[in-house]
């Protein structure tokens, strides 16, 4: 896989991997375009063809052309290396021989016959009673054909019998979750989908990986019906519709979660390009690590039933130990977001402008649910104390504490004893702990500084420019030679940026007089320390070198003007 790796870089420049996901200008040695993982209006995402690299000065993300598909594809390195190899013509080669081409033929066999799968749906659709029922929800035709809806005939081995005459086999099909055994049959086949409105679900890449079906039969007892946990489907990673709505949800810095997928799609058709849903179950660490890709603000819209609210509830406290800002939009009694669309789409979009914050949403809705005072008090210990408690943030927690206690007719401190009162959640700490970022370890000046002297060097070599910098960067650190360093592509652009194509002499003298304003204090604070040491030895020798010390680097740091 490495000489594959090596074979794509060749191939493809940064700059074609880029340019189609953003408009790219020339700025100095450098281009420069709008980041598409936040929201901008000045351009601060650069791209370095010469390094094959990539730095967003606005958000700090950074990297090479497979770490740029993973973001904006919502991939892992396989399926960015998958997307780049076949744009760059390169057949992968994977290491250990027979085993990983086998895998690797077994997963795209699998993928060509899910997406044979999408494609036969498709073609059943027109004119049956499944296309019937998705108009009468609402569905344009456009949308329809967009998102690529079909229909399972009634019958019980129609896919199956299509499928093996094409070539593919039982085993298969099995696999991949669209037949099943016959119970007490073994060998008896027969097809999981029948007389089904059938929903293709898509991973993040937009590759087809599994179907929900909706029950066209009155007295069918399953409504919905999904795909079984394949090599492809995994429901816990997998977020109906964000292969779509990734786009919307950047641009827009937010996720709109809905209950299902006619939710969806009547979002989208209405506007609300950034909605997703769960795929037959709850939400999980690796949702919530999904749409972070994205954005860190999350918009609940589910159902106003209790058991909507209930798991809103659920939803809301993961997503904030997570580190997701969370709110939630209150729909009419009775009605799932696809009803109020349908019915009143402006309704809907004036519904999602005054979201709340989740805490002040629970507060207004139990309040109004819950008439007796002593039932409300223990219905929001029980739900709004644990969202309070969630929230990572210690003034924002602050703020709803105070909120909690206004709406509740309590005293601050009544509602932070009984937060105090609250049983760990062991899983919502490993969320935490997942999703929560390294802490940054605090940097000297000097080493800021010498970092980005040494990529003045780096970008530009063997000039009368690099020759100045290395003789006083030696001069100010009493060093020999440079040190060896491997410098964060961060700096290696501040210096592009700062210098342009054409080196200037002032933008170095700037440079070169922080760097040794700083190496001169930070020494003079440790000859300091050093004297109080001395002192709190009584050794009269060190003292003496000590202040002496101190004298010589005061009167340097003089000369700076301090």
């Amino acid at each position: 896989m490495t000489d594959t790796v090596a074979q794509v870089k060749e191939r493809l420049g940064i700059q074609e991997v880029i340019a189609p996901y953003v408009k790219l200008t020339r700025a100095g040695k450098s281009l420069r375009g709008l980041c598409p993982f936040h929201k901008e209006k000045t351009p601060s995402f650069h791209v370095s063809p010469e390094r094959g690299t990539w730095h967003c000065f606005g958000c700090g993300l950074g990297g090479d052309a497979f770490s740029f598909i993973e973001k904006v594809e919502g991939v892992d390195f396989k399926g960015a290396l998958k997307i780049l190899a076949e744009k760059a013509g390169v057949q992968i080669e994977y290491a250990g021989g027979g085993a990983g081409k086998e895998e690797a033929s077994k997963k795209d066999r699998l993928r060509a016959l899910m997406a044979r799968a999408e494609q036969f749906y498709a073609m059943q659709l027109a004119g049956t009673e499944a296309e019937a029922y998705a108009k009468k929800r609402g569905l344009s035709i456009e949308s329809i054909s967009a998102w690529r809806l079909g229909y399972a005939p009634d019958a019980w081995r129609a896919l199956l019998e299509a499928f093996v005459a094409e070539g593919f086999s039982t085993g298969e099909l099995l696999a991949a979750g669209l037949i099943k055994e016959a119970d007490g049959k073994p060998g008896t086949y027969y097809d999981r989908f029948r007389n089904r409105l059938m929903f293709p679900i898509h991973d993040s890449a937009g590759h087809v990986v599994g179907f929900t079906g909706r029950t066209l039969s009155a007295d069918e007892p399953a409504k919905y019906l999904n795909s079984p946990e394949t090599d492809l489907y995994r429901k816990s990673e997998i977020l109906f519709g964000m292969d779509v709505a990734k786009d919307a949800i950047r641009t827009r810095g937010f996720t709109c979660l809905v209950e299902g997928q006619m939710d969806v799609l009547l979002a989208h058709q209405a506007g609300f390009t950034n909605a997703v849903a769960l795929s037959g179950t709850a939400l999980s660490e690796r949702h919530l690590v999904l749409m972070k890709r994205y954005s860190e603000n999350l918009m609940l819209v589910l159902d106003a039933d209790a058991a909507g609210l209930k798991a809103t509830a659920r939803s809301a406290a993961l997503a904030l130990h997570a580190g997701l800002r969370v709110k939630a939009a209150q729909l009419p009694l009775g009605k799932d977001p696809a009803d109020l669309i349908s019915e009143d789409s402006q309704e809907f979009s004036k519904r999602i402008a005054a979201a709340k914050p989740i805490v002040e949403f629970f507060l207004g809705e139990l309040a109004q649910r819950e008439s007796d005072p002593h039932r409300l008090l223990r219905t929001a210990e029980g739900i709004v104390l644990p969202l309070i408690a969630a929230i990572p943030s210690p003034m924002e927690r602050e703020h709803f504490v105070q909120a909690a206690a206004r709406a509740l007719g309590l005293s601050s401190e009544a509602v932070r004893e009984s937060l105090k009162r609250l049983p760990k959640q062991p899983f919502a700490e490993s969320v935490a702990l997942s999703a929560a970022p390294p802490k940054a370890v605090p940097r000297k000046p000097s080493e800021l500084r010498s970092e980005q002297l040494l990529a003045v060097l780096h970008a530009y070599p063997d000039t009368p420019l690099a020759e100045r910098v290395k003789s006083e960067y030696c001069r100010i650190t009493e060093a020999q030679e440079l040190p060896l360093v491997t410098l964060p592509e961060s700096t290696l652009f501040y210096a592009e940026q700062a210098f342009g194509e054409s080196p200037g002499e002032d933008a170095a003298d700037e440079l070169l007089h922080a760097f040794e304003e700083a190496v001169i204090r930070e020494a003079y604070q440790e000859a300091v320390r050093n004297l109080r040491r001395a002192e709190g030895a009584t050794d009269a020798s060190a003292i003496e070198s000590a202040q002496a010390a101190c004298a010589k680097l005061a009167a340097r740091l003089a000369a700076f003007g301090h």
